[in-house]
């Protein structure tokens, strides 16, 4: 892979892709720094050098052209303390403002420049705003795995620009080397952990994991799909019953490729979705109607807890149950608990998804796991096996 450790960028602009897509509170504070965080060392490798830095981001969903909430210039702040140095910004990310800026930059001085998503022309990976954008500099990196999978104007199409002067930041060299140690040759038993609510969002994920692993752990919302379409009762437990094929046909194609595919045997149970509703314990084969399970139980717990600390190699993505509410956190944390302790006995773990990666934050274990993904979705396409725009634009 061609990296920023190849390239002397003395005198030179680079234009970083990076993903400050960062949560945002009612008062413009970030709430979660870590996708800034993670850029820094790639930025600092430029000026480093003697170069200088055009950074380039989206933030949130904007509808129809330039809103104040999303805004790139609520960062400012923050970036400017993480980089140690007064971070200039420009209120476009074209046009001629942005085009002097970008000029007048000097070797180790940044520029963050506005909002990419304010132009339609972004998502829609049109060529000429793409070639505005490459203007700005003389060498362009992609350091936003998270936006990897999407063909836009500044993941992909940008790149034909820059023909000999493209590369992979740090992140996207550790996103693809960190993947690649679960989905090429991992060290075994390898047990991949499955959650979530829904089946629908990570069909291709589990058809491309079975004939990888020797484990496979189901939980959360999407257990009730496998375990109805088996003929269990699930009460009012959420379900997708157009998947019940599919479902059978993976436990099949599991039995044929000697996978052992795990689904709970209890469930956490309420008589309704709230943190306050009447719980209790119920086999996740028999729950009653009007009832509805948000967490699996605890004799499934201490089964997943056995398989997965006596793993070697462990992919986790999506919680056990609605670990949001107290009463249904317990399978989640446990699992997070097993994970960070199978680590420590020398697993390699790869956590991944943003709901993964929130647990895994709220039971402060990110230092006990071997690596965090910064993009779910890039992550979950990746390990299905698709190509990614982002990787091989810098690639070809």
């Amino acid at each position: 892979m061609k990296t920023i450790n190849q390239f002397s960028f003395k005198n030179k602009k680079a234009l970083i892709r990076v993903d400050f897509n960062v949560p945002l509170d009612e008062n413009f504070e970030i709430t979660d720094t870590s996708r800034i965080d993670a850029t820094i060392p790639t930025i600092k490798k430029v000026l480093k050098d003697g170069g200088s830095v055009i950074l380039m981001s989206h933030l949130g969903r904007p509808k129809g052209g330039p809103e104040d909430k999303f805004s790139l210039k609520h960062l400012l702040k923050y970036l400017s303390s993480a980089l140690k140095l007064e971070v200039q910004f420009v209120n476009d990310c074209i046009g001629e403002e942005a085009k002097q800026k970008a000029v007048n930059l000097k070797n180790r001085e940044v520029l963050l420049l506005e909002n990419l998503r304010f132009y339609k022309e972004e998502t829609a990976g049109d060529e000429d705003f793409s070639k505005k954008l490459a203007s700005l500099g003389d060498a362009y990196i992609n350091d936003a795995f998270g936006t990897a999978h999407r063909a836009h104007a500044s993941t992909a199409i940008i790149a034909k620009y820059f023909p000999e002067n493209k590369m992979f930041g740090y992140i996207m060299n550790d996103e693809i080397t960190n993947i690649n140690k679960v989905m090429v040759d991992p060290r075994r038993p390898f047990t991949a952990i499955l959650g979530g609510a829904k089946v629908s969002g990570k069909v291709e994920v589990i058809t491309n994991l079975l004939d990888k692993v020797d484990n496979l752990i189901i939980g959360g919302g999407m257990m009730f799909t496998f375990i109805k379409a088996l003929g269990g009762n699930i009460g009012n437990s959420l379900v997708e019953e157009s998947l019940f094929a599919l479902a059978v046909d993976t436990i099949n194609f599991a039995k044929d490729e000697n996978v052992n595919l795990y689904l709970p045997t209890d469930a956490i149970i309420a008589d309704g979705f709230s943190n306050d509703a009447k719980t209790t314990v119920s086999s996740s084969y028999n729950i009653p109607d009007g009832w509805m399970g948000l967490d699996i139980g605890p004799e499934t717990i201490k089964k997943y807890k056995s398989i997965i600390e006596d793993s070697t190699t462990i992919l986790w993505n999506g919680p056990m149950g609605v670990f949001e509410m107290s009463n249904f956190e317990n399978g989640t944390k446990d699992i997070a608990l097993a994970v960070a302790k199978a680590t420590k006995k020398g697993a390699y773990s790869l956590i991944g998804g943003g709901d993964s990666v929130a647990a895994i934050n709220k039971y402060h274990l990110k230092d006990q796991v071997s690596y965090i993904s910064t993009g779910g979705g890039a992550m979950l396409e990746y390990i299905e096996g698709k190509i990614l725009p982002g990787i091989q634009a810098i690639e070809e």
